[in-house]
């Protein structure tokens, strides 16, 4: 049995086992990636679809994917691999052919890798090993996080990672952890974290019924709006944020797709304190 240091749920993972991730297993008393460089998803993406607004417009991403997550949304709209432990999935590919791929689709405008679709961080052992490659060869990386992760794992790949968009769900604790089996202070942290060194843009889904107050609006683009730079000068107010529309997904696919005009109302609420909002899937 070993512990696993990756998030704050620090499973015990017998020999041969999973995690709660579904995509760390316990092998010769050591964790390790299970999903190491195992393929669900690979396209090149405009990068808006990250989505990231303020870093390289224009440009194209390629887009990989593994399986497995450290989250249990009911509305996750890509849980046939978020939830997978991967049986499925038998493609396995290389740091050295992803970079390879990357570097092919430079001539469609590509400037790099994105780790995104399910929970990237839940191999980050194949994020670092990869995003040093390309890092190396000139082009960009790009984490697509739900930011549930410890930071000595974000500070391993830190350096290699030009731009993120972190996802949170909620300002509520509560919601965290009994709707989402989360926890936020680990995601506030993360994001505190990563706004230092590297550029950051946030996503927050706007669910019916669980985070579509202007009130948590308004806390969230506070707590947004001071967050600092290494040398501590404030630079929260100058953060991306992006408002999605909810869309019935997964467990939740009997709930109606959030309102539109709900989206923009709470969109003008975080402009009182961030100069750039964007609103999704209206």
């Amino acid at each position: 049995m070993a512990v696993c240091e990756v998030c704050f749920r620090h499973c015990e993972i017998k020999e041969g086992q999973l995690g709660v991730c579904g995509a760390r297993t316990c092998r010769d008393g050591k964790v390790i990636a299970a999903n190491y460089g195992r393929v669900t998803a690979l396209a090149l993406d405009p990068i808006e679809k990250k989505p990231l607004s303020r870093f390289c417009p224009g440009s194209m991403i390629l887009s990989y994917g593994s399986y497995g997550c450290n989250l249990f949304c009911p509305f996750c709209q890509n849980h046939d691999i978020s939830r997978s432990t991967g049986k499925e999935f038998e493609d396995v590919i290389s740091p050295e052919d992803l970079l390879r791929i990357a570097v092919k689709y430079r001539s469609e405008g590509n400037i790099g890798v994105a780790y995104t679709y399910n929970e990237p961080l839940v191999s980050y052992e194949f994020i670092r090993d990869t995003a040093k490659l390309v890092k190396e060869e000139g082009m960009k990386n790009i984490l697509v996080t739900n930011g549930t992760a410890e930071i000595p794992v974000l500070e391993e790949i830190l350096p290699y990672i030009d731009a993120m968009n972190v996802d949170i769900k909620s300002m509520s604790d509560t919601t965290y952890k009994d709707f989402l089996k989360g926890d936020l202070n680990t995601t506030k942290a993360f994001i505190e974290r990563a706004a230092k060194d590297c550029h950051i843009e946030l996503t927050m889904l706007i669910v019916p019924g669980m985070n579509d107050t202007e009130e948590e609006m308004r806390e969230l683009s506070s707590w947004i709006a001071g967050l600092t730079d290494k040398e501590g000068s404030i630079i929260g107010e100058t953060i991306p944020l992006h408002i999605s529309r909810f869309f019935p997904r997964y467990k939740m696919s009997g709930t109606p797709p959030t309102d539109v005009g709900k989206v923009y109302a709470l969109a003008d609420v975080a402009r009182e304190k961030l100069k750039y909002v964007y609103t999704g899937n209206c």
